[in-house]
């Protein structure tokens, strides 16, 4: 199985995710479309067996501000996030980001 891609465009969308994570780990993954290790990444969190959340950053960028806010990790870009009760309990950047370690954390 591989994961299951949803683009994140608005603050309204990340702000549902955010409650949606009271009742399941929600993936959030912040790409740069002209980042050649973001597009390394992404291939990589494909292999995440749940919905991974892409942000775009330079389509989104008052999304990417909110998640900033509402982590407290500096934007950096490919970042990775794990939300489970409305809080990150896991993040990662660049190829720091492992998708085995994010799976277990589903589980």
């Amino acid at each position: 199985m591989a994961a299951e891609i949803s683009i994140v465009e608005s603050v309204e969308e990340l702000s549902g995710l955010f409650e949606v994570s009271h009742k399941k780990p929600v993936i959030l993954f912040k790409h740069s479309n002209s980042c050649g290790i973001s597009a390394h990444i992404f291939e990589e969190i494909k292999s995440v067996e749940a919905q991974v959340n892409v942000v775009v950053v330079q389509r989104s960028r008052d999304v990417s501000t909110a998640i900033e806010q509402r982590t407290g990790h500096r934007h950096q870009s490919p970042q990775a996030f794990v939300i489970r009760n409305g809080e990150a309990v896991y993040h990662a950047s660049h190829y720091g980001i492992d998708p085995v370690a994010i799976d277990e954390l589903l589980r």
